[in-house]
């Protein structure tokens, strides 16, 4: 057990190995311990699971410990709701007996009678290391709700799935908060769930009761599959630790016309659309020579969501360097290539998109009106590129002091 806490010292680096365990795996090795006579809460979904795939629910159950109440991200603890602005209602667990609280509807903060007479909430849930993967947010609400209730929170720990060293992208701007950005993350932070939450918690002032189960055997050279742990898809198009890696860059056509690949079996990896040529497009993208990543002309047709049932031409991304791949330039090359190509096909979405109703979708997932007005005006992406790299020279910074690993 770690607490985190102002100028916490980082772990001393771990070598590779085939042993490595979460928060959840230790504290089940611990039989809970640390929990033992608190009534508490749990924050979890279907990828909350040890090693060897037990759900945190049970750790918990087969602990002894009092579980008052389960609260449930986006899709929900049983990961069976689809895309954005897809909401769920709160219900009866169906075996336990005990409330389940939806986060993710009209209300995403816990309200004071859901967390009442609780003397901890432990958070276990995975991340995609991406700004707008909105985990993240969920969990950093539930701690200001705990530090205004004086309640402790535990995180129980878990890779970033694309790794710790690589941060990429701009930091979210003043103006452009929102459930895909509460705190000036860069779009790729290369954080844990515990390091990013204990960060925040530190830098905002929030003054919560933070511990933080940390892993042992990570470090953050690694990328999911050298963890050996088991992959449980932490959404419905989340479904490889390949999506994840791309994730961070292909996000931001949501903010477009193009489709991500949704309703497809490889979301984010394939993109397109009805009036995209697929040659004309990879040849454009491999104008930008983008490090370890290739373009393969294809048609698809999406089952649902953008262009359902309509032949689409596009690009898979085949990513061949994960350690030189950038993402975010990645996506940001895309929407410009699209936009540079079909100047009267490509357009911005319009909101509402994820609780905000009144800034371009566009702004809110990429942190600014930078990449937008870039594209627009025809700019060259370089520039923009070079003001990325003053931000990411910042925040690896500003993180050091809260690296667990």
């Amino acid at each position: 057990m770690r607490r985190s806490g102002a100028g916490g010292m980082p772990a001393p680096e771990t070598a590779i190995t085939d042993v490595i365990k979460t928060g959840c795996d230790i504290i089940l090795a611990e039989s809970c311990r640390s929990l033992a006579d608190k009534r508490a809460g749990l924050l979890v979904n279907p990828a909350s699971v040890t090693r060897s795939l037990q759900s945190t629910i049970d750790v918990f159950l087969s602990c002894g410990i009092r579980l008052e109440r389960i609260f449930g991200p986006q899709h929900g603890i049983w990961g069976d709701t689809q895309a954005n602005m897809i909401e769920w209602n709160g219900f009866t667990h169906p075996t336990l007996g005990i409330p389940v609280s939806s986060l993710y509807g009209e209300r995403r903060r816990p309200q004071q009678a859901e967390i009442e007479g609780l003397d901890c909430i432990v958070i276990d849930l995975p991340d995609a290391g991406a700004r707008p993967y909105t985990y993240l947010w969920t969990s950093l609400l539930m701690v200001r709700a705990c530090a205004g209730a004086s309640i402790e929170v535990f995180v129980l720990d878990r890779p970033n799935p694309i790794g710790g060293e690589a941060v990429e992208g701009a930091l979210l701007r003043d103006g452009f908060t929102s459930f895909v950005g509460l705190h000036p993350l860069p779009m790729r932070h290369g954080l844990t769930m515990g390091e990013a939450l204990a960060m925040m918690n530190e830098k905002e002032g929030i003054g919560c009761a933070l511990r933080v189960v940390a892993m042992s055997g990570w470090n953050r050279t690694m990328l999911f599959d050298e963890t050996g742990q088991p992959w449980v898809l932490p959404s419905p198009n989340m479904p490889t630790p390949a999506t994840a890696l791309v994730y961070p860059g292909v996000v931001m056509l949501e903010g477009t016309n193009i489709s991500e690949g949704r309703g497809t079996t490889r979301p984010f990896e394939i993109i397109g659309a009805p009036w995209i040529d697929p040659h004309a497009l990879a040849a454009e993208l491999a104008s930008f020579a983008l490090a370890g990543v290739v373009f393969r002309p294809l048609h698809f047709s999406p089952a649902w969501d953008k262009y359902a049932r309509e032949l689409c031409g596009g690009v898979q991304l085949h990513v061949t360097d994960r350690k030189a791949f950038r993402p975010v330039r990645c996506g940001a090359a895309i929407i410009a290539a699209s936009a540079r190509l079909y100047p009267a096909r490509f357009r911005w979405n319009a909101p509402p998109y994820e609780y905000e109703y009144a800034i371009p979708p566009i702004d809110i997932i990429s942190g600014s009106a930078a990449l937008r007005e870039t594209i627009d005006e025809g700019g060259d992406l370089s520039s923009l590129f070079d003001a990325w790299r003053v931000d990411e020279e910042r925040f690896a910074q500003e993180r050091k002091p809260y690296l667990l690993y």
